[in-house]
C-alpha cells in the first residue's frame, strides 16, 4: 500500500543535533489510501517536454538522493513517490535549482516533497540557515517540522522554529540549517539579526492562499523574501487553490517557475456525509451541541466557531457542566496552543472547539466529525454595493467550508459534518453552500436524541 506523504510523523526524539522543541507525537498512519490525483505540469522552459521521462520518477532511488535521506524516507514508511512527488521531485531537485509553484492541498505528498528538497540542498558542514519554510499558523509550522525531523533522522540536520516565544532572548544567532515558522516571527528574527539570511538556498511558502487572506501575512512574507540572496535562491510556493490574487502573487514571488497542478477538485468531500440541524435560535445551538456530546466523542471532533470569544464561552460552559473539551485559537498563549494541539493529536482530548486557525493543512487521522457551530463567512468590505459601514459578514466562505469539513474523512476514511442553522439568514447561507458544492446537506431532527444518534452512527459505518 502506498503511504500518503502528508500524514503526521514524528520520531521519539529529534534528529541528530536538532534543537526542535516539544515535537508533537505521531498520529496512527495506517489505512492510508493510494493517491488518485492526476498531475498537470507546465515547464518554465517552453522548449521542454513536460511529459518526458526526465521529469518523472517512479522510485526514490532514481532521484540520486543521499543514502541517509533514503533511509529517512523508508523509515517513515514511504515505498515509492506519490503522484505529485513523481512529477514534482525531479523538477525540484534538478540543478541548477528552479522555482516551482504547486497547486496542491494536504494529503497529496507535497509536504514530504518540499522537505526532501530542503534537506537535499543543505550543506551540513556549514552551521547557518540554508532553508526557510513559512506557514500561516503555528500549528502547521510544527506539523511541517515534524516531517523535517523524521525525514532528516539519519542526517546531522539542525533545526529551529521561527514561532512566537520559541527562542530565549539571549540565545545568540541561529545556527540551524533549516528554520520553519510564521512570517511575522521570521521577519523579526531577520530584523534583529538573530537569523542571518545570506546563506539561504531554498525558500518554501506553504498554504500561500491562506497567508494572503490573513491581514499582513503577505506583506511579511515579501519582507522575508526581500532579505534573501538574489542569486541561486530556489523558491517553492504551494497553495491549495489559485484564485487570481494568489496566482498574481505567486508569479511575482517565484518568477520563471515550473508549475504543477492537480487535475481534481480542490478538496474531495465525496466521502463526507453532510447534515444540518435546525436550531430554534442562537442560544438553542448550545443546547443542541450538548445533546450531541456523546456522539462527538465516538472518535474525535472539531467544532468550528467564527469568533474566539464564542469558542471560549462554549468550552467554559461545557467544562462547567462536566464535559471534557478544549478550545484553541490565535489569542491563546503559544505554549498552551502547543499543548492543546498535541493532546488532541494524541487522543487525550476528544473534542476541540476552535476558529479557522486549524481549518487548513492540519492532518489528524482520528477526526471523524466536524461541527460548524457558526458557518464560515466572507468578510465583505464596504464597496458601496449595499454593504454597511465598515463591511459586513454575509456571504458564506465556500472555500473555508470545504477546508473545514475536509479535516474529517481524511485519506478515504468516513467522516460527517454538521451545520447549525438558526434563522432565515443562516438557512440561506447553507443553501448557497449546498448549491456551490453540489452535495446534499441532509436535515437531522434536533428534538429526538435517539434519532440523531441513529443517523450519525449509520453515517459513520
Amino acid at each position: 500500500m502506498e503511504k500518503d506523504a502528508d500524514g503526521f510523523y514524528t520520531p521519539a526524539a529529534p534528529g541528530a543535533g536538532g534543537s526542535t522543541p516539544a515535537a508533537p507525537q505521531p498520529a496512527p498512519n495506517s489505512d492510508l489510501i493510494k493517491s488518485t490525483f492526476e498531475v498537470d505540469v507546465t515547464l518554465a522552459d517552453q522548449q521542454g517536454d513536460p511529459n518526458s521521462p526526465l521529469y518523472s520518477a517512479k522510485t526514490f532511488e532514481e532521484l540520486g538522493l543521499h543514502d541517509d535521506l533514503l533511509k529517512g524516507i523508508y523509515d517513515m514508511g514511504f515505498t515509492k513517490p506519490s503522484k505529485i512527488q513523481e512529477r514534482a521531485l525531479p523538477l525540484m531537485l534538478s540543478n541548477p535549482p528552479t522555482n516551482m509553484i504547486g497547486q496542491s492541498q494536504s494529503g497529496t505528498g507535497k509536504t514530504a516533497a518540499f522537505v526532501l528538497t530542503m534537506l537535499s540542498r543543505v550543506d551540513f558542514s556549514k552551521p547557518q540557515p540554508q532553508a526557510l519554510c513559512l506557514a500561516p499558523s503555528r500549528e502547521l509550522a510544527r506539523q511541517i517540522m515534524s516531517v523535517v525531523v523524521a525525514m532528516g533522522k539519519f542526517t546531522p540536520v539542525q533545526t529551529e522554529y521561527a514561532i512566537k516565544d520559541n527562542l530565549a532572548r539571549d540565545s545568540g544567532p541561529i545556527k540551524a540549517h533549516i528554520v520553519v515558522g510564521t512570517p511575522g516571527t521570521m521577519t523579526d528574527l531577520i530584523r534583529k539579526r538573530i537569523l542571518d539570511p545570506s546563506g539561504v538556498k531554498v525558500f518554501v511558502l506553504d498554504e500561500a492562499d491562506n497567508m494572503l487572506d490573513q491581514e499582513g501575512l503577505g506583506d511579511q512574507t515579501l519582507r522575508v523574501k526581500n532579505q534573501l540572496p538574489r542569486e541561486g535562491l530556489q523558491i517553492l510556493a504551494f497553495s491549495a487553490t489559485f484564485p487570481d490574487h494568489v496566482r498574481n502573487f505567486a508569479s511575482k514571488f517565484a518568477p520563471n517557475a515550473n508549475k504543477i497542478e492537480l487535475k481534481k477538485e480542490e478538496l474531495s468531500i465525496s466521502g463526507i456525509r453532510q447534515f444540518y440541524m435546525d436550531c430554534k435560535n442562537e442560544e438553542d445551538k448550545y443546547d443542541v451541541l450538548v445533546r450531541l456530546y456523546a456522539l462527538l466523542t465516538i472518535g474525535q471532533s472539531i467544532i468550528f466557531c467564527q469568533h474566539k470569544h464564542t469558542a471560549d464561552r462554549i468550552a467554559q460552559r461545557m467544562t462547567a457542566e462536566g464535559h471534557k473539551v478544549a478550545s484553541l485559537h490565535g489569542a491563546k498563549d503559544p505554549a498552551e496552543r502547543d499543548a492543546i494541539i498535541d493532546n488532541f493529536r494524541d487522543g487525550r482530548e476528544k473534542v476541540l472547539i476552535t476558529t479557522n486557525v486549524i481549518s487548513r493543512g492540519i492532518d489528524i487521522l482520528q477526526v471523524n466529525m466536524v461541527v460548524n457551530y457558526d458557518l464560515p463567512l466572507m468578510y465583505e468590505r464596504n464597496t458601496g454595493a449595499g454593504a454597511g459601514p465598515g463591511g459586513s459578514y454575509d456571504r458564506p466562505d465556500i472555500e473555508t467550508y470545504i477546508h473545514r469539513i475536509g479535516r474529517t474523512g481524511r485519506f478515504g476514511r468516513r467522516g460527517i459534518s454538521i451545520n447549525f442553522v438558526h434563522d432565515k439568514k443562516t438557512w440561506q447561507q447553507m443553501d448557497q453552500i449546498e448549491k456551490a458544492t453540489g452535495k446534499t446537506i441532509t436535515r437531522i431532527e434536533t428534538g429526538d436524541v435517539d434519532e440523531m444518534e441513529r443517523k450519525m452512527k449509520e453515517a459513520l459505518k
